[in-house]
């Protein structure tokens, strides 16, 4: 099982989105990156190189930035955004990957 850890952006771009939302986040995460984090799904897949995150996992509109160590099974959220019209909005700006 791995530790799910979530930086200060993180947890700042958590709070830019309404309690529904963030409980519908932080239950996607805890399902999908407690286990198995680098295996891809339909939901999980590795990004190419960018400067944010190896990883992103899909949760409806909601997309996490986040990467995982396998040596100490932590995972590390770094990111919170949102899915529009096919580009990522990190608290309501555009973000290029």
């Amino acid at each position: 099982m791995y530790r799910i850890e979530y930086t200060t952006r993180a947890v700042e771009d958590l709070k830019w989105f309404e309690k529904p939302d963030q409980h519908q986040i932080i239950d996607g995460i805890d399902v999908q990156l407690r286990h198995e984090p680098t295996v891809e799904t339909r939901n999980r897949k590795r990004l190419r190189p960018n400067p944010l995150a190896e990883w992103e996992l899909r949760i409806g509109d909601f997309r996490v930035l986040y990467n995982a160590d396998e040596a100490v099974n932590i995972v590390e959220i770094l990111r919170i955004g949102e899915k529009r019209r096919g580009e990522l909005y990190l608290r309501g700006e555009k973000e290029d990957l």
